[in-house]
């Protein structure tokens, strides 16, 4: 028996077309802005991946571009205009940024209302209090996937991979506030293949390709696989690799995310939805 294909394209359609119908009812089309330091290439894929979302749906989207040696003090201008501007609803600062720019500085700088990438501390600090929050998107699409196997997760075991403030620790807010119960493991966790192997949930988000092996995974347990790594191949082109040894895990799992087409197409349908809800909230306050 093998896992049942999370197709991410297929699960994201699914939200897009429910936005779709939430857009009607909004008085004026939202607005996304993107901001892009740099020219990452790995970057600017992602972000003409959002904004062309964001323009197929109807929003209003752009991208607010600064040289590679752009002072922090010009991005956070950059930034301070934004949220200033009526027409924005929602504003995302394309990370990783050079290393001359203190990204903590920059997240603390978007205005809460239009964080919708969920990591202004504000966000973070409802979503750990359990309040009405913009939640990262790569998570909150994790935890859709998850609910579409298993839609009540009350005591299962999940098990996350990873402590980062973009998915790791959100991730786990997410379960806890499902009833699950959470075991976060990281770089220095002791006997980590022995915790993995009590998952009824795992999710893996540490961007080491290869990192899970199938004798990590518990028996039907559904593995949510958030790592992308470029692997370079003999042909001098690349592969992108998931943490997960996909292989392996496929006849073990229940159910599983392939990278690429798992987990990314649902963190760009959860960015369209916080934007929307951020543009409602904004909306409502006005009335």
């Amino acid at each position: 028996m093998t896992a049942n294909i999370l197709d991410g394209h297929a699960h994201a359609q699914i939200l897009i077309d429910k936005i779709a119908t939430e857009l009607d009812r909004l008085p004026r089309a939202p607005g996304l802005a993107v901001v892009l330091v740099g020219c990452d290439p790995a970057s600017q894929i992602y972000v003409q991946s959002k904004v062309r979302m964001a323009q197929r749906l109807g929003l209003r989207g752009e991208v607010e571009r600064l040289a590679d040696d752009a002072s922090e003090a010009d991005l956070l201008a950059r930034i301070a205009a934004l949220n200033a501007r009526e027409d924005i609803d929602g504003i995302l600062v394309q990370l990783p940024l050079p290393r001359h720019i203190d990204a903590l500085r920059v997240m603390a700088a978007v205005d809460p209302a239009k964080d919708v990438d969920g990591l202004h501390a504000l966000n973070a600090g409802r979503l750990f209090h359990g309040d009405d929050a913009l939640v990262p998107c790569t998570p909150l699409g994790c935890l859709r996937l998850i609910k579409s196997i298993r839609p009540d997760l009350t005591g299962a075991h999940a098990v996350v991979i990873g402590s980062s403030n973009i998915v790791g620790k959100p991730m786990a807010a997410l379960l806890l506030a499902e009833q699950a119960t959470v075991t976060q493991v990281h770089i220095h966790t002791r006997d980590i293949e022995r915790i993995c192997r009590q998952a009824d949930v795992l999710v893996s988000a540490v961007g080491k390709a290869g990192l899970v092996r199938g004798d990590w995974i518990k028996r039907d347990a559904i593995v949510i696989d958030v790592g992308t790594t470029r692997v370079a191949q003999a042909d001098g082109g690349y592969a992108v690799r998931g943490d997960v040894s996909f292989d392996e895990a496929v006849e073990i799992a229940s159910a599983i995310t392939p990278v690429p087409r798992g987990v990314g197409p649902m963190t760009i349908a959860c960015l369209m939805e916080n934007t929307v809800k951020a543009a409602k909230a904004r909306a409502a306050r006005l009335q």
